[in-house]
């Protein structure tokens, strides 16, 4: 059993980590720190978790909090990870970060995508980045792991097969994808309330979202070439879910049924990956690990589409960190996560 601290627990990620914690037959939660709601029992604030956290409340920040865990989890908005990890490296012998503080290998792209730079850039090269079916290799004994973001999770898992085999033109490639309201985090904001939400359906983040610089780096990294994407986000009215539709230009000829078999050897051994001939609905990954992923080439225009969809805060966040967390502690990647989804 290994002893886990979440610091952020009050957030949409967090409490995803703590439901699936609780389901998790290896870890056990020490603490969860929320500044914002300190004191405040995750049973009452959180009453789905009422069972399985009857006595535990949430707790501030202090670094000697993390003496007492060997696995810690940063479920923290942008920028506060990074004032964080000096402070408890060493301390415990895993660190997952969910935000972006250490995904870009390059500290120069943080002023241009992120508007400041990085505090420690020395750090960024410590960190590997948490997608196991492109990167298993580098995450297996890893002591601090980046987990990608939602959007680039998806987008990448669409791809990858594509540019992987040589199958597409790595320039050109078009990203449009659109994500529950969850996505934006449990703090109310303008633009995210039920009223504007409900019953609308808008692109943002146009031209300079700052998950395009972790899609290219993603994607670069599988085909070993600078790979350029267009990548425009949506926000849908709905809860949770994530669906990308991606297009890229051929290499040669192709068919959909080649595309189609290229995916299934590509994924054929990984547990939460389901490669179909339907189109895949966010539907079908919530509450889920699993992404569901199919692809076409169109003989009339000549493009190739992917699609991808997931639950953005299970294999877009939370999910997928338990899963980099197994890997790093020598246990069944598939440990306390399923890929079956929840329907209706």
């Amino acid at each position: 059993m290994f002893a886990v601290g979440i610091i952020g627990g009050s957030g949409f990620t967090g409490a995803e980590l703590l439901r699936l914690c609780a389901a998790h037959p290896q870890l056990e939660v020490a603490f969860a720190t929320a500044d914002s709601q300190v004191g405040a029992p995750i049973a009452a604030f959180y009453p789905s978790l009422a069972r399985a956290y009857p006595e535990l409340s949430f707790v501030p920040y202090e670094p000697g909090l993390v003496d007492q865990v060997d696995l810690l989890f940063l479920a923290l908005p942008h920028g506060t990870s990074q004032r964080i990890v000096p402070d408890v490296l060493g301390k415990a012998k895993w660190i997952i970060d969910l935000a972006a503080d250490f995904r870009l290998r390059d500290p120069a792209l943080y002023p241009v995508w992120y508007g400041e730079d990085h505090d420690v850039p020395d750090l960024l090269g410590q960190f590997e980045y948490g997608l196991p079916e492109l990167f298993r290799q580098e995450l297996t004994g890893a002591a601090t792991v980046a987990a990608p973001g939602c959007y680039p999770t998806t987008a990448a898992l669409a791809l990858a097969p594509l540019l992987q085999a040589g199958l597409v033109d790595t320039h050109g490639i078009v990203v449009d994808a659109a994500s529950g309201v969850s996505g934006a985090g449990r703090p109310p904001k303008p633009n995210t309330t039920f009223c504007t939400v409900d019953e609308d359906f808008t692109a943002y983040g146009l031209l300079d979202h700052r998950h395009t610089p972790e899609i290219e780096q993603s994607l670069s990294r599988v085909s070993d070439t600078e790979v350029q994407v267009l990548f425009t986000p949506h926000l849908a009215p709905m809860n949770r879910g994530i669906l990308a539709t991606c297009y890229a230009r051929p290499k040669g000829t192709t068919s959909t049924a080649a595309l189609l078999d290229t995916y299934r050897d590509r994924y054929a051994d990984e547990p939460f990956v389901v490669v179909t001939e339907d189109s895949p609905s966010t539907k079908a990954t919530f509450g889920s690990n699993a992404v569901h992923v199919t692809a076409r080439h169109d003989p009339r225009t000549g493009w190739v589409i992917a699609i991808a969809a997931l639950d953005n805060l299970v294999k877009g966040a939370s999910g997928q960190a338990i899963q980099c967390a197994n890997l790093v502690a020598g246990l069944d990647e598939t440990t306390g996560l399923t890929a079956t989804g929840i329907y209706p």
